[in-house]
């Protein structure tokens, strides 16, 4: 990179550090990556080219934003500690493109963020080494505010990525599984050990590659009564799916009621909830609306 030692490499991570007296803190989830070819398997992941716009989340010290700032034509990095917003405009100097924003991403309005930062770009993708705390809240508010994104790639802990990427009948599958692939395509990438990270975090790491869906694979009546009907479903795991909405959805007076909604739904009533497709759950899910059920 212009006859720069990259920000990446183990001695310049250190360097950096020292050199602005960084210290990590716990509460933030903070692992800077030091592998410069999990940094290639990410990037290449998200195929970005000069007319890509990226949104980058807690970029640390900037080894990611580094990378991408190479590849893109425009990067906003949201970084919400306060004393790495310094570090990241010195070391990011060299690229104009790059905009560093302090602020909490689950607080930024996207869709304004967006319209300022990305306006010249042809198709924008999120690129990220998340906060394993923070990590699902931050990529449903992305899903869910249905923004103009091409993909999403990110390093999750590995745990949350197999629970992305189940498909039913797993003891992975559950409501995260079918709210992921409701608004996208994922697929895991790789595997990454905890030995490539300073500090090393105590969990496995993946990368996951979201391919945001132009229309979800199924119509739903009600997104939000869905949604509600999922989480209903997999409220206790080891219980039947007709358990489960009992419990949510009928006072003891009116149970016998449900069978017949399931029946209809072409659903046996003692399957459980990680065995249904999002086809089935689409279908029961507009069966109980009809009936008013909600």
């Amino acid at each position: 990179m212009n006859g720069r030692e990259e920000i990446s490499s183990p001695r310049r991570t250190k360097e950096i550090i020292a050199a602005h007296g960084f210290s990590f803190k716990k509460s933030l989830g903070q692992n800077f990556l030091i592998d410069q070819n999990i940094l290639n398997k990410i990037v290449d992941a998200a195929g970005l080219k000069e007319n890509t716009g990226v949104l980058e989340i807690g970029p640390g010290i900037g080894a990611l934003t580094e990378r991408l700032a190479a590849e893109a034509g425009a990067v906003t990095a949201v970084e919400i500690d306060q004393r790495l917003i310094p570090i990241l405009s010195d070391v990011l100097a060299p690229y104009p493109h790059v905009k560093i924003r302090h602020g909490d991403v689950l607080k930024v309005d996207l869709r304004q963020l967006f319209a300022e930062d990305f306006s010249g770009v042809e198709r924008v993708s999120v690129v990220a080494n998340l906060p394993y705390y923070v990590t699902t809240p931050i990529l449903m508010k992305l899903l869910e505010e249905k923004l103009p994104l091409a993909n999403i790639v990110v390093m999750i802990q590995k745990e949350v990525a197999d629970r992305m990427a189940a498909s039913p009948g797993g003891k992975d599958y559950g409501s995260l599984s079918i709210a992921v692939q409701y608004y996208s395509e994922p697929e895991l990438i790789c595997t990454v050990p905890h030995t490539v990270f300073i500090p090393q975090p105590n969990v496995e790491s993946a990368v996951i590659r979201l391919k945001v869906r132009e229309r979800p694979p199924v119509e739903v009546k009600d997104e939000n009564h869905f949604f509600e009907v999922v989480r209903a479903s997999f409220t206790q795991r080891r219980k039947t799916i007709s358990n489960n909405l009992k419990a949510r959805f009928f006072p003891k007076e009116g149970r016998e009621r449900l069978e017949e909604l399931l029946a209809a739904a072409g659903i046996e009533p003692s399957r459980r909830g990680e065995t249904l497709s999002l086809a089935e759950y689409a279908r029961l899910s507009d069966v109980l609306l009809e009936a008013g059920i909600s």
